[in-house]
């Protein structure tokens, strides 16, 4: 199942994906959200509902949101493939390397990237993210797999030059974070150790990777993590990106307004962004 968040008629809406159009859930299961209807373990309802429904909106009549656009927590994974730990000098870290970003840096399927107006040096990362469908805390890794409700594509938008002396400063401009276009549930995406991440920057392959080589694995972040806080429904987790990053290609390549992102990850789909300058 494809779960979107999206605005139509001026409402924040939530809903199941179908061929060419979304069903609309929010009335359905009377949830404002879909952090809420995770919240309310509603997945396998909306599933049962969706089966006799059909759509009340084609995709090109909506607005992506981003997949959870209020998230309590997002959490991401920094030098997590070996590949880019190796492209950028930096050793493997001995434990998850994390940190965390604020709900208003995340962008919608089709959204606007924007690059701030304090720098030049815009990069993209390409990642597999996860979304938490059951929270917990101290949760064990060979049972995490069973908090997760599905995947999404994410862009970890890099101001590189405030990440060279603060990862949290160069990882929380506004608008740099694009999620989407859509979570695919577990049941569709078993085991998300056998997908395939590619980013595509005006059409060209930068980056290009299966997720089988993350140094540590999503039940291993998932348990990480759930030592330092409790996760809820829909608190995101990004896993990391592979090699091929734009800092470290020579000459340098940074995100210039016009250009568009893509991440393609197989079996959930590609998330869209254009980028803009900072107004």
């Amino acid at each position: 199942m494809k779960l979107a968040s999206y605005m139509a008629n001026g409402l924040d809406l939530f809903g199941v994906v179908k061929g060419d159009g979304v069903i609309t859930m929010n009335h359905r299961v009377a949830c404002a959200s879909l952090r809420e209807a995770l919240g309310k373990d509603l997945l396998m309802q909306m599933k049962a509902t969706a089966q006799s429904a059909t759509p009340d909106r084609t995709l090109k009549e909506i607005k992506f949101l981003p997949v959870i656009p209020d998230p309590e927590l997002i959490v991401c994974a920094g030098i997590n493939y070996r590949s880019h730990a190796s492209e950028t000098g930096r050793e493997i870290p001995k434990q998850p390397s994390m940190f965390i970003r604020r709900p208003n840096t995340l962008v919608g399927h089709e959204g606007e990237l924007v690059r701030p107006t304090v720098s030049q040096q815009f990069d993209f990362e390409g990642e597999l993210a996860v979304v938490i469908g059951r929270g917990g805390r101290h949760i064990k890794a060979e049972r995490a797999l069973n908090h997760v409700a599905g995947y999404t594509c994410f862009v970890d938008g890099s101001v590189r030059d405030y990440q060279k002396f603060s990862v949290t400063s160069g990882k929380n401009f506004p608008g740099t974070g694009p999620l989407g276009p859509w979570l695919v549930t577990t049941d569709e995406l078993p085991d998300p150790t056998k997908l395939t991440l590619m980013t595509r920057l005006n059409g060209k392959e930068m980056q290009h990777s299966g997720t089988q080589l993350l140094i540590y694995s999503i039940p291993q972040i998932i348990a990480f993590c759930s030592e330092f806080t409790e996760l809820a429904p829909g608190d995101v987790i990004a896993t990391g990106t592979p090699e091929g990053v734009g800092h470290r290609r020579n000459p340098p390549v940074w995100m210039k307004p016009g250009d568009v992102l893509e991440v393609e990850i197989s079996g959930i789909g590609t998330l869209r962004s254009r980028v803009v300058d900072e107004k």
